[in-house]
């Protein structure tokens, strides 16, 4: 599938801002611990909320669709460990099943899982973390092969703030009766928050959840009515930056301003104009960015998930701009995309140095990740010529109707398959 954008558009209008897609990944495969039907609200419509479902129920979870957000998982007819190759090769987020089906089962397969093309990113943390609390594991013909019999307390001092891991081990520890597990070094990330808040809700007891160290006491018992998802900080993120490109005004509702902070930062010191209120931002376009210096980091930090974002807005800045990779440093492919559209980008090691151009070109440019999609639309929008953007299958996995959304703001995209 392609998307056909006509450049130079003006967007003046409101969008509503879905569920955050990486918290409802870690919140479904955590309903295998559940004891009875949870409703789950605010589950955005992508991709990769749809993968998951069909891995919960070839496991053998019910998993039913009440209307577009809206979704009911019972998890008590689940009778399968195994989960297949076919899907888990789609989805990073696919390992959070390991975890939760070794609880079930006291053992579990897992096929090493897929996701975005931007370099490795090991699951060794995942791994350990689960040897720690008693688990048995070695790698098999591609697949995980994990068995426990029994779990026992642990103290787990994670060498990097990984989101991934920290989301795994909480929820793998959250049914764990009588064991008391201490993660040291979590990753701080809202996702992470909204999960204990959803186990806690259930009945579990986590502390700590949002700083360095969690210590969760397990419990023997989870469940829990309903529960309705964060907004999406990075889809919020990315509407902020295309509402800060000239002659624009969007107003942004259903968001968690402190989870923008980062965001916020950066843009109000490019010159961006933002009135903030309780759960809405206005974003005004200026003239011409100021050029900045930005590094990725962990919550609270820059988010990897916007650096691509920001690219496209700094490739028409006034000056030189630098982007430092910090998390994943391979992750350019779309500076090399930009550059096909006219954008003056050089990468050293992962470091991108971006120096402002008068105006983007339209070009054929390829999406190579979800992120990078993102960049794409947004550099499609304020070229001067018609883009086209091929394998636009990236962006269904993360954003939901993102030419919907555009075009109600006065875009013109066209999907084309």
């Amino acid at each position: 599938m392609k998307f056909y954008i006509e450049g130079q558009k003006t967007l003046k209008g409101e969008l509503y801002i879905s569920g955050a897609k990486n918290s409802a990944l870690a919140i479904m495969p955590a309903t295998i611990l559940l004891e009875k039907p949870v409703i789950l609200k605010n589950i955005p419509d992508v991709e990769d909320i749809r993968t998951m479902s069909e891995l919960l129920k070839i496991l053998g979870v019910k998993v039913k669709k009440i209307n577009k957000n809206t979704l009911e998982i019972d998890p008590r007819d689940i009778n399968k460990y195994q989960a297949p190759y076919e899907l888990v090769s789609k989805m990073r987020a696919s390992i959070y099943v390991l975890g939760p089906l070794l609880v079930r089962f006291k053992k579990a397969i897992v096929y090493m899982p897929g996701g975005c093309s931007f370099g490795p990113r090991p699951i060794d943390f995942h791994i350990e973390g689960l040897k720690k609390l008693g688990a048995n594991i070695k790698i098999e013909h591609g697949n995980i092969v994990a068995i426990v019999d029994e779990f026992k307390s642990a103290h787990i001092q994670l060498p990097f703030k990984s989101v991934g891991a920290t989301i795994h081990l909480i929820m793998t520890s959250a049914l764990l009766k009588d064991k008391k597990i201490t993660i040291s070094n979590c990753a701080l990330e809202p996702e992470v928050v909204d999960l204990a808040h959803f186990l806690n809700k259930a009945g579990a007891k986590i502390y700590g959840v949002g700083y360095d160290e969690v210590i969760i006491e397990g419990v023997n018992k989870l469940e829990i009515d309903e529960y309705e998802i964060i907004p999406d900080r990075i889809e919020a993120g990315t509407y902020l930056v295309a509402g800060s490109f000239k002659n624009n005004k969007i107003l942004l509702r259903n968001v968690i301003v402190e989870h923008l902070e980062p965001v916020i930062d950066k843009l109000l010191s490019i010159g961006v104009k933002l009135k903030i209120y309780k759960n809405e931002i206005l974003v005004e376009g200026i003239e011409k960015p100021r050029s900045i210096e930005i590094q990725t980091q962990p919550f609270p930090g820059f988010p990897t998930d916007m650096q691509a974002q920001f690219m496209t807005l700094l490739s028409i800045a006034d000056g030189v701009s630098i982007i430092k990779e910090n998390i994943y440093p391979n992750r350019f492919a779309h500076a090399y995309e930009l550059m096909r559209m006219s954008a003056d980008i050089k990468i050293v090691e992962n470091v991108a140095i971006v120096k402002g151009v008068n105006e983007l070109t339209s070009a054929i440019v390829n999406a190579t990740d979800l992120r990078a999609s993102a960049s794409l639309v947004l550099a499609g929008l304020i070229a001067n010529g018609n883009t086209i953007i091929e394998n636009i299958e990236h962006i269904d996995r993360g954003y939901e109707d993102i030419e919907i959304k555009f075009n109600k703001l006065g875009a013109k995209i066209e999907r084309i398959i």
